[in-house]
């Protein structure tokens, strides 16, 4: 079973549609292919699908220079932006016969229950709180939001997107008040071998120099560096392999 792992996506649906072109699992028209439909591939996206990191990213998916994170016509074309991928990439989903699976992420959550990101101080993810001037996320992209689940495991291989024990999988005011989410990979990393798995992927740590690989797990939120992994989770020993997009 061929996986390609991606890392948080936050709104950077160019690079995720060149992968999956790159890769073979999106035609030109970023319709499945027949190798994905088949099941030759699976691919996994540890979530956070919204909210651009940077507000040179806003500017990006906007085309407005300067971005303003409190303006209401920016916020509504932030949104709208990120609406219509999201309802594009439900379609490949869907359309991928059980071959896509979408965890959620903590920005994934806070959208879906209109809540605000606690803790983050440098940038207002607004666009969708209507409250401050945004668009609501449509009912039928919160509805897709909440069927995902927060982790998977294939042969032992566990996928999710913060760290391997339930706890930093839970959003809840503890999870932003804890530096262990950020933290967890270099102060407690038996983590992994502590919960039974052979292997783990996780997102969440912006990974500054590409994709972590340690021996026991990766962390892959490098997607603004066009990297990723893949691995067979039933290799032995198993191999995973860092990706890089070109171009």
């Amino acid at each position: 079973m061929r996986v390609i792992a991606v890392g948080d996506l936050h709104a950077n649906f160019p690079a995720l549609w060149r992968l999956l072109k790159a890769e073979g699992l999106a035609d030109a028209h970023l319709r499945p292919t027949a190798a994905l439909r088949r099941g030759e591939a699976r691919l996994v996206l540890l979530g956070d699908l919204v909210h651009p990191k940077t507000l040179r990213d806003y500017e990006r998916l906007t085309g407005l220079s300067p971005y303003d994170p409190e303006d209401p016509t920016h916020l509504r074309l932030a949104a709208g932006a990120q609406i219509r991928e999201l309802f594009r990439l439900k379609g490949f989903q869907e359309e991928a016969e059980g071959h896509v699976t979408i965890l959620l992420g903590n920005h994934d959550e806070a959208a879906l229950k209109g809540e605000p990101i606690l803790g983050n101080r440098h940038l207002k993810h607004l666009e969708f709180h209507p409250e401050h001037g945004g668009r609501p996320l449509p009912e039928g992209l919160k509805r897709w939001f909440a069927s995902f689940p927060r982790e998977l495991v294939l042969k032992g291989v566990h996928f999710a997107h913060v760290g391997p024990v339930p706890w930093l999988q839970e959003y809840d005011d503890l999870f932003y008040a804890q530096s262990e989410p950020k933290t967890w990979w270099f102060r407690t990393p038996d983590y992994v071998e502590r919960m039974g798995y052979r292997f783990g992927v996780y997102g969440h740590v912006p990974m500054r120099e590409g994709v972590l690989l340690k021996e026991r797990f990766a962390l892959i939120d490098a997607l603004d560096l066009g990297e990723y992994l893949e691995l067979d989770p039933g290799e032995e020993p198993l191999r995973p392999r860092v990706k890089r997009l070109h171009g």
